[in-house]
């Protein structure tokens, strides 16, 4: 009852034939057109943001709210003269505001490099792969992929996309991975759609799944497959993602398309919650930024997901950082699969030029001063700036368009109209600036990109290689510019081994570094009165919501509460028991940041404390005391860490007498007696416990009941 592609039979391949010919003579007739389309193809994107989701105007008319733009600039009304007084008065007469110079490696620059010995003998051998085909036909493509292809500039197979073509074709499980810009999203794209030729015609059902981390990605992706498919009329695919109609995703998904490119808890939330949607019929499972994908807090959804497939099915994983801490949910999900490494997962892009920022103890205060210096210059053009935060993201967005530079921000807090608006925005350079959290740090191809900022260090190395991707794409030359504090030191050795050599140094000029400070002092009221405005529309907004709310109850109660619960995979009880498992495990350092403790285990383990306290109460009172003594003793020297100083040792000692002498004063503690015995019958120890304990409850109870009555006292003599 399932399907898996098979080569088509006789019978189907003469029928095919006989309607090939009837198409041929409607494909002449089309040549003529496309010839003449195919040339301004090549110089489009394959990318278009603007049609999955409605104008941010009518959102904002919608909600009676008014864009960051629009604040921006009735701030520059009264602001604008004193600015360009500041930046007019000795603008001219400033020397360049930087100079570069090779970075001067110290000793210890090393960093210890991840070996995978372990992991190789798990994988099929790749023996016989070409990395090199001088063009798509050489692939085996059918004619519709090819003329895509050519309407796409694409003329020559990037390695990944000549090593993975063909074995995708033949269904074979991949782990695929190489430096970015190297055309992973074509590589698993052409093979599955050439795959989809050979669908049976009248039977639709879900066949291909891609997943990815962020909603603009899977945008991305959607983008690519309908320009790839543009000559094959019988092949949807859907769009799947946070932040967009779920109705519409709903009805789109109930007509059962061919391929769906989701992210992983939207498409969750319709496999439990929409009628007739499921995965029985899934033939390809596709997880793109794999690495990402499989961090904390996604773990727990691939899993889940990974169940609600066949068993037999092709499986691919793609990322340029395919690090060894997947393997796990490689053994898995994927059978005997083939690991293709076009480039080594480290490999810089051949004319991407890196840079380092030293941002010194003395100038952390000015770091937005010194990336105001380097944007009005060196960098004016065509820059993504990466922010750690999204408050922090957004504040530089205010200073920019204060300081007159064309921006756009992309974070977290904005909606998914105003995300995707950004982007286009970038992309039909109608802006200069991007301003981004790591939202946009994976996978985004956007042609022209010249320089990639890392205002806020990146957390690790893998981090920096995804952000400075985002340049020196495909060939092209790039820049690439990270501020590093004295902090960042770990961080700095990892890109200089990386780097080599070719690391520079970029030094900003004082001058234009406290040029650009007065500015940002000045501009601060600006800044605060935009926020504040910001927050007093968000808590009017929000208020109109609950009213909103409030009204809908009461005019459709009925309705409102007839419908089923939407349902999760987890509870929200489970949610905050992984959460607190992973947690402790962190601090305890059993377990990386990046593993994640299933529900089933963290069940366990709070059913295991629970038994153990409960045994505990269960015991004697002194074994109980002496339990909870020995408790605290060890949780006091996991804090020490065995390096206890003598003054604490002593206060602590005091700080016990002290505690104890004043418990017997008070009457709570009674001094124990020498035992006569050191190994006396069990029944006796219970006994004398049980002497105590009544004596301890006689003294306690002195003073506290009343005397009895003189009629009660003599009545029993």
């Amino acid at each position: 009852s399932r399907f898996f592609f098979e080569p088509p039979s006789d019978e189907e391949v003469e029928q095919e034939t006989e309607i090939e010919g009837d198409r041929e003579n409607e494909e002449d007739a089309e040549e003529s057109d496309m010839k003449e389309e195919k040339t301004p193809n090549k110089s489009q994107s394959p990318w278009d943001f603007s049609s999955y989701s409605e104008s941010v105007a009518v959102e904002h008319s919608k909600r009676s709210t008014t864009s960051v733009d629009h604040k921006i600039a009735k701030a520059l009304e009264q602001r604008r003269i004193a600015i360009e007084a500041d930046s007019g008065s000795d603008g001219d007469s400033d020397p360049e505001p930087h100079y570069q110079e090779d970075y001067q490696a110290e000793e210890d620059d090393d960093v210890p490099a991840t070996s995978g010995n372990d992991a190789k003998s798990f994988f099929a051998p790749v023996e016989g792969v070409s990395f090199n085909a001088n063009s798509f036909l050489d692939l085996h493509l059918s004619r519709p992929l090819l003329r895509a292809c050519e309407a796409l500039g694409y003329s020559k197979p990037t390695p990944i996309q000549a090593a993975c073509i063909p074995l995708a074709l033949t269904g074979r499980d991949i782990c695929g991975s190489a430096i970015t810009g190297s055309g992973k999203t074509a590589a698993f794209s052409l093979p599955t759609l050439e795959r989809l030729l050979y669908k049976p015609k009248n039977r639709p059902a879900i066949r291909v799944l891609i997943l990815t981390p962020t909603r603009e990605l899977a945008v991305q992706i959607h983008s690519m497959i309908g320009k790839l498919s543009q000559f094959m009329a019988d092949v949807r695919c859907c769009l799947v993602v946070g932040g967009l109609s779920t109705k519409v995703q709903e009805a789109s998904l109930r007509s059962l398309p061919d391929i769906v490119v989701a992210t992983p808890g939207r498409m969750i939330d319709h496999l439990r919650n929409s009628l007739s949607v499921h995965l029985d019929e899934l033939a390809v499972l596709i997880l793109d930024e794999a690495d990402r994908l499989l961090e904390l807090g996604f773990s727990a959804e691939i899993q889940e997901l990974v169940k609600m497939c066949p068993k037999r099915r092709q499986t691919m994983l793609f990322s340029a950082t395919m690090t060894e801490e997947i393997n796990e949910l490689i053994k898995l999900s994927l059978n005997k699969p083939l690991r293709l490494s076009a480039d080594p997962s480290a490999k810089r892009p051949a004319r991407l030029t890196e840079e380092v920022v030293r941002i010194r103890r003395t100038l952390e205060g000015n770091q937005e001063a010194v990336l105001l210096a380097l944007c009005s210059k060196s960098f004016t053009s065509k820059v993504i700036i990466f922010s750690g935060t999204k408050k922090a993201a957004h504040r530089l967005k205010i200073l920019f368009g204060l300081s007159g530079f064309k921006a756009s921000e992309l974070h977290g807090d904005l909606t998914q109209s105003q995300r995707l608006e950004a982007l286009e925005l970038f992309r039909k350079q109608e802006v200069d600036f991007l301003i981004a959290t790591d939202v946009a740090a994976r996978g985004l191809d956007i042609i022209g990109v010249q320089t990639v900022i890392n205002f806020s260090c990146p957390r690790d190395l893998t981090s920096y290689v995804h952000r400075v991707g985002r340049t020196a794409r495909a060939g092209r030359e790039g820049y690439a510019v990270t501020f590093v504090t004295d902090n960042d030191r770990s961080l700095l050795k990892a890109i200089l081994k990386r780097a080599g050599s070719r690391l520079k140094s970029r030094i900003v000029a004082d001058q234009s570094i406290s040029k650009w400070s007065e500015i940002i002092e000045q501009m601060e009221a600006q800044v605060s009165s935009i926020l504040l405005e910001e927050r007093e529309e968000m808590a009017l907004r929000k208020a109109e919501m609950e009213a909103a709310k409030a009204e809908n109850i009461i005019a459709h109660r009925n309705e409102i509460y007839s419908r089923p619960k939407r349902t999760w995979f987890v509870t929200e009880k489970e949610k905050r028991v992984v959460a607190k498992a992973a947690k402790e495990a962190v601090e305890r350092g059993k377990v990386s940041g990046k593993e994640v403790v299933s529900v089933e285990e963290a069940e366990k383990l709070k059913m295991k404390e629970k038994r153990k306290k409960e045994r505990e109460k269960n015991l004697p009172r002194k074994k109980r005391r002496k339990l909870e003594a020995a408790r605290e003793m060890a949780e006091e020297e996991t804090q020490d860490n065995g390096r206890k100083s003598v003054v604490e040792v002593a206060y602590r000692r005091a700080k016990v007498v002290k505690a104890a002498n004043k418990a017997v004063k008070a009457g709570r503690v009674v001094k124990k007696k020498k035992p006569t015995r050191v190994n006396k019958p069990r029944s006796e120890e219970m006994q004398e416990l049980f002497h105590d304990d009544m004596r301890q409850k006689k003294k306690k109870g002195i003073g506290k009941k009343k005397q009895p009555s003189s009629f009660k006292s003599k009545s029993r003599y």
